[in-house]
């Protein structure tokens, strides 16, 4: 009666009940876990002495909020783990559809959330309950809609114009360098890039095009227009960061974190430097650091780390990147060994965003880049965003699960 019922099932269904990779998704419960440990012990103290509603000196406050949504967002991986990945290629152009809109609406009045004269926040229902920011929901779709097109590159036809014009010859031209074919994800990733740019949002910004130039040099497109888009878009980042106050500001904090102009900008990064000098080669313990008392502003957001090596030391912080480490080779080994190339570039889109985000983070601690904004994966508060991270993580186990079974000899 197993075997018959196992006959039963579609192909759909046989390919997506493979096994879950279980170093990779190990990795992600090991990281998750840890990084609910780290933000009890980060957020304990600014959650006691917050008198304003919702918190209303409840020390649990934000680790219970994570815990829900890190067990929703748990839920959530292991249903998307369970889906066939094929499914994401129609959804791709939809769920970019959707992200486009969310953008829009960060500029509409009396929807958007300003926090510090940026607009980057949306309540989940629009105009009540939780905030999320629609760049992250941007980040996956972007990779997913460029995936789902450049999987079938090597089965289009190229293009063929008239010869007997001087507008044909040119087309022909284009097309034969490559040019054609990248405009509609040039007019696409341009599109997002532009709302979520003027939010503003720069860390956003460079990791949507992180994402989206992994898949596109994963797929074959040519080396010589990342060079032309790189030097188009250092130049175009370098104006907006010089011409824009808020940007400006960073870039003065950046370069003189203790010079006299950021006295009062620069103090999250000074106090997340002692924080980590602090914790020497062992740490001062778990729970026991020092500066989450009310040195180190918001030390459950985008300050966690360096409150982790405070308490855990340096060996705690190269246990913790070690970590980070194996999730994104065991990603990337993922994507070689995925049974197609819509998966490969799928993956490779999704690992290269984890990594580019962990990077990103830990240079703001450690003084490496300038301030961003950006959280740590699994370990800053955040609800929505623990969410559609463990998401994407669902896809990629997702993929794994139909990677082809070694041959036995």
């Amino acid at each position: 009666m197993a075997r018959k019922a196992k006959r039963d099932l579609t192909m759909e269904e046989q390919l997506a009940r493979g096994p879950l990779d279980l170093p990779f998704l190990m990795l992600v419960l090991m990281l998750l876990g840890i990084g609910l440990i780290m933000l009890f012990s980060a957020s304990y103290y600014t959650a006691l002495r917050d008198s304003k509603p919702p918190v209303n000196n409840n020390p649990y406050f934000y680790i219970t909020r994570q815990a829900m949504y890190a067990g929703g967002g748990l839920l959530g991986m292991y249903v998307i783990s369970k889906i066939n990945y094929q499914r994401f290629r129609w959804m791709a152009p939809i769920l970019l559809g959707i992200s486009i809109v969310l953008l829009v609406l960060c500029y509409v009045p009396g929807i958007q959330v300003r926090i510090n004269d940026v607009r980057r926040w949306l309540k989940v229902f629009l105009v009540a309950g939780p905030t999320f920011q629609p760049s992250e929901v941007a980040k996956i779709a972007v990779v997913l809609f460029f995936a789902a097109r450049l999987s079938k590159r090597d089965t289009e036809k190229q293009l063929r114009f008239t010869r007997r014009t001087n507008t044909g010859r040119a087309l022909n031209f284009l097309e034969k360098v490559g040019f054609l074919e990248l405009v509609p994800y040039g007019v696409t990733l341009l599109l997002v890039l532009v709302l979520v740019v003027f939010e503003p949002h720069m860390s956003g910004t460079i990791l949507i095009a992180l994402g989206a130039a992994s898949v596109l040099l994963v797929s074959g497109i040519s080396l010589r227009w990342f060079f032309l888009a790189g030097g188009v878009g250092g130049l175009g980042l370098w104006i907006i960061a010089t011409q824009t106050n808020y940007l400006t500001r960073k870039l003065t904090i950046w370069l003189d974190p203790w010079g006299a102009e950021a006295q009062s900008d620069g103090y999250q990064f000074r106090q997340g430097i002692y924080s980590i000098a602090s914790g020497g080669l062992l740490g001062r313990g778990l729970g026991e650091s020092n500066q989450k008392y009310g040195f180190v502003p918001e030390p459950e957001n985008d300050m966690i780390f360096s409150i982790g090596v405070e308490e855990l030391g340096f060996v705690g912080a190269c246990l913790i990147l070690l970590l980070f480490s194996l999730l994104i080779l065991r990603g990337y080994w993922l994507a070689l060994h995925a049974r197609d190339k819509f998966g490969m570039l799928t993956i490779v889109g999704i690992i290269t965003l984890l990594a580019a985000q962990v990077f990103f983070n830990i240079g703001v601690v450690t003084g490496l880049i300038p301030n961003t904004g950006i959280s740590l994966p699994f370990f800053s508060y955040g609800g929505t965003a623990l969410m559609i991270q463990l998401g994407e993580m669902g896809i990629v186990l997702s993929i794994a699960r139909q990677i082809p079974a070694p041959r036995k000899d």
